[in-house]
């Protein structure tokens, strides 16, 4: 039997002899016993990575929309009634009664919203800055303890950061009561006896001095344990050069410690605008925003306004207003995380 010619080659020889060049398959790979091309890879990896792309996105979708849920329809409903003119009268007879910019008009050229928002802006600024340095120094002092003393530290710290506000309220109305707080008493045996009875409630700056000493004394474990936890990520061999090249304790925080966290020195100032910004139960609680509304801020005036005086639309109109300030905060605060991942 006659032998078949090889196809193959007398194809190639022919391609040779006129000088073409042989087509040449695309590169291959053999997995799992399968052969695949170099473009057939190119889209499974694209495939996967859009999924690894796409899986922290899906994970956090269920708290984006419960977010959208819990937070999303109070913001959108007080928007709606902060155009509305929203007394008694309309929710017993169940109107609605549109009347456009006209509270945000009134409290725009009225003189208590304006005394109110300097006061909130003012109050804020005092107990921020008194929170961040003595947040600071015990941050510093945890991370210079022994361990036992930093242990006891830091679990009285918890202790305060973890104490209910309104429990925390009531405690510093028993300190600093009139007749039987331990305050006066404390003044009165160091040779202050006009202060045996003094009414730390009757005035306005006392009776920010009170509240402001209330809330520096719930918001420095936050800065502090934070800031110890930042330290711990510092090299020790950066203290140790600083230390050897003589330079002060204030000169290391300078040039070491505050450039290495200006991150989270950052982020912590801003939370704390936040939240003492919206402080709301420590004043309320402590003396309802008096005397004579002389304690009075933003969140303060908004619930006094609205519940207790029963112009819901106006005290709306006030959240608004206070909630757009925030949010100008945060647009500064942004822009310098921005600022910095440039600068990256």
């Amino acid at each position: 039997m006659a032998a078949r010619p090889d196809t193959t080659q007398t194809t190639q020889t022919t391609q040779e002899a006129s000088g073409e060049t042989p087509a040449q398959a695309p590169p291959s790979r053999v997995t799992g016993g399968v052969r695949v091309t170099s473009t057939e890879g190119r889209q499974r990896r694209a495939g996967k990575g859009l999924v690894e792309r796409s899986t922290p996105y899906l994970l956090i979708l269920p708290t984006l929309a419960v977010t959208a849920v819990l937070l999303g329809y109070p913001l959108v409903r007080n928007l709606l009634i902060s155009f509305q003119k929203l007394d008694p009268f309309q929710l017993i007879q169940h109107t609605t009664q549109w009347n456009g910019f006209s509270n945000y008009t009134y409290l725009l050229t009225s003189g208590d919203f304006w005394h109110t928002t300097l006061r909130s802006v003012g109050f804020t600024a005092a107990n921020v800055v008194l929170i961040m340095l003595g947040g600071t120094l015990v941050g510093l002092l945890l991370n210079r303890l022994g361990k036992r003393m930093r242990l006891f530290l830091s679990v009285g710290l918890v202790f305060a950061w973890a104490m209910p506000i309104v429990a925390g309220t009531t405690v510093y109305q028993w300190l600093f009561n009139t007749q039987y707080g331990v305050v006066n008493w404390f003044l009165s045996g160091l040779g202050w006896h006009s202060m045996a009875q003094y009414d730390w409630f009757s005035g306005q700056m006392s009776t920010f001095a009170v509240i402001t000493l209330m809330i520096v004394w719930q918001s420095i474990p936050f800065v502090a344990l934070n800031l110890y936890a930042g330290l711990t990520t510092i090299a020790t061999e950066l203290f140790e050069a600083a230390r050897m090249d003589g330079a002060t304790a204030w000169r290391t925080f300078q040039s070491v410690t505050f450039p290495i966290l200006k991150p989270f020195f950052l982020s912590t100032t801003f939370l704390e605008i936040i939240w003492v910004f919206g402080a709301f139960t420590q004043i309320y609680a402590l003396n309802q925003g008096g005397p004579q509304g002389l304690t009075e801020t933003l969140p303060v005036y908004a619930f006094i306004e609205g519940a207790g005086n029963q112009h819901y639309g106006m005290g709306a109109a006030i959240s608004v207003l206070t909630i757009l300030m925030l949010l100008v905060m945060m647009s500064y605060y942004f822009r310098i995380i921005l600022r910095q991942e440039d600068d990256l």
